[in-house]
């Protein structure tokens, strides 16, 4: 026998990846220019050169190290937190100690051990939808449950009155992700203060803290000067997870960080407690030869001008065709209004036309599709008059 969880898990493919390899099978049968994939968020924009030139001299031997793939301490390089510290300091004008930052094999690890590492028999843990599919089974991989507040579909801000029927005396934690996937909304500063407030009255009510996790891969694709708030400012219960995958174009290297506030309750024990949890997981150490390239590359970004092109051509497009979308501001990807309520069924439709989308169901918001949009501007171009002969399928 094996564990009936885990083999769900593992024999039971996500959405978004099974979208994903039938394309590379349409690809093969009709070729590339003929199908328009906009299911996977992997980014397409390059990496800066800096990147590239620095492992170069890494592991040409001109980077003053003896032991370049050897471990590291399962925290990260000293230097690194010491780093990623003074970088938060400067950038947000919030001090967190290099004490309190874990470097981790990206964004999802640190949600993992975070998740873990809160959670105790009996509790709870909330997303807002739309959210990462992925939340909920690192939820109820460590024993809790995961509980949704629907979706505010006007702007995909908090409905505080869905969140007031939500939340129990068993609430552990808020995980927070802005920029969102898969809207590309970002939380407005009112928005934040009010859940603030909100969670303040709650740890009063119940008498133990509430977190906020912070889920921030997008931090850094943002547009139109848009303003997005250090949740550990407004909140001293955050713990915030970052990873460089987005804002460097390197998803395939496994390289972000843990920040845990300061100032929230029982900081060190969470800290120690994330320690423990990464230990189990089987972490040993985060990569050490990106440990040595973020070290050198921390202030660099990948062009997001080109995700904002995108963004505008497509956007534009599909309002024009009929459909309706909240427009985003940062990451890379949009949420439209399904034509049908069903948005299996639209996706299927449009699958017909080889334009392959991912229903909002796996978001936890039925009626709306998800494209991602970091691909290259000619194949959008070649897929709005297909857009508009799918739209015009529904008038």
């Amino acid at each position: 026998m094996v564990s009936e969880y885990m083999h769900e898990l593992g024999s039971k493919k996500s959405t978004i990846r099974d979208i994903f390899e039938y394309g590379r099978k349409r690809v093969a049968e009709v070729g590339r220019e003929n199908v328009f994939d906009f299911s996977i968020g992997n980014p397409n924009v390059p990496c800066p050169a800096k990147v590239n030139e620095t492992i170069k001299k890494i592991v040409s031997g001109n980077f003053g190290e003896n032991i370049i793939h050897g471990y590291t301490p399962a925290a990260g390089l000293p230097r690194l937190r010491v780093k990623i510290s003074e970088y938060i300091e400067a950038k947000f004008g919030f001090k967190t100690g290099a004490e309190n930052i874990f470097v981790t094999s990206g964004a999802a690890h640190g949600l993992v051990a975070t998740i873990k590492a809160l959670a105790e028999k009996g509790d709870e843990f909330i997303a807002f939808a739309p959210f990462f599919p992925e939340y909920r089974c690192f939820v109820e991989a460590a024993g809790a449950k995961f509980n949704v507040v629907p979706a505010k579909i006007e702007d995909f801000q908090i409905d505080f009155d869905k969140l007031e029927e939500s939340v129990t005396p068993n609430l552990k934690g808020v995980i927070i992700n802005s920029p969102n996937n898969p809207t590309g909304t970002v939380y407005s500063e009112d928005t934040l203060k009010k859940l603030t407030e909100f969670l303040c009255d709650k740890q009063k009510k119940y008498g133990h803290p509430i977190y906020i996790i912070a889920d921030e891969p997008y931090r850094d694709i943002a547009f139109d000067d848009v303003d997005i708030k250090y949740i550990p400012k407004i909140y001293d219960n955050t713990i915030v997870i970052y990873s460089y995958s987005k804002s460097l174009s390197v998803p395939g290297e496994r390289i972000g960080y843990i920040a845990v506030s300061e100032r929230a309750d029982k900081h060190r024990e969470i800290f120690d407690a994330i320690a423990g949890a990464t230990r189990i997981s089987g972490h040993v150490n985060p990569p050490s030869l990106f440990q040595y390239v973020i070290l050198e590359c921390m202030d660099e970004k990948s062009d997001i001008s080109i995700y904002k092109k995108n963004r505008d051509l497509l956007y534009n497009a599909l309002s024009e065709s009929g459909f309706t979308c909240v427009k985003p501001q940062g990451a890379f990807y949009l949420f439209p209004q399904s034509p049908e309520s069903d948005s299996r069924k639209f996706c299927d439709r449009a699958k017909e036309l080889d334009i392959l989308l991912v229903p909002g169901d796996d978001f936890g918001c039925e009626g709306h599709f998800r494209l991602s949009y970091c691909m290259e501007t000619s194949m959008i171009e070649r897929a709005i008059p297909v857009f508009e002969k799918l739209a015009k399928q529904y008038e």
